[in-house]
């Protein structure tokens, strides 16, 4: 089904009448918290029906914000499909951390404890490791 004919759609038949952004996105909260509400406590069914009641809410708040729905889908997939560049520096006496060539954070090494533990956060966070002082690099 096209998206913007199922918003159209969804827009006919809702049960409340809004113009409003923040009570259109409160709706779209309040489903999606009752769907977890019911995940919680084990009830998948009941989770997923407050899950289909908040795709409605989404598509109202889609309706109401004017937001484009093929291209917030495609912006979507670009987004979570590009990769930033993410390099960890260890030099002697710090980490500093670039994004896309910019600075992100920084933090002093006082030890050995703190080079690992750097180790591990590029591990975790899929960051290129460098190691200043020796010239090589790792990825992670």
């Amino acid at each position: 089904m096209d998206f913007r004919k199922a918003i159209e759609m969804i827009w006919d038949n809702r049960k409340y009448a809004t113009n409003d952004p923040k009570t259109a996105i409160s709706h779209l909260n309040e489903e999606v918290a009752e769907s977890l509400k019911a995940l919680l406590k084990g009830d998948i069914d009941t989770a997923k029906k407050e899950l289909q009641d908040a795709m409605s809410c989404l598509f109202i708040a889609m309706k109401v914000l004017e937001v484009d729905p093929d291209k917030a889908v495609l912006d979507q997939v670009e987004q979570m499909t590009k990769k930033s560049n993410k390099i960890m520096v260890v030099k002697s006496d710090k980490v500093v951390i670039y994004v896309d060539g910019i600075v992100k954070g920084s933090w002093s090494v006082w030890g050995e404890e703190d080079i690992k533990e750097a180790e591990k956060l590029a591990k975790e966070f899929g960051c290129e490791l460098v190691y200043e002082e020796v010239g090589n690099s790792i990825d992670v």
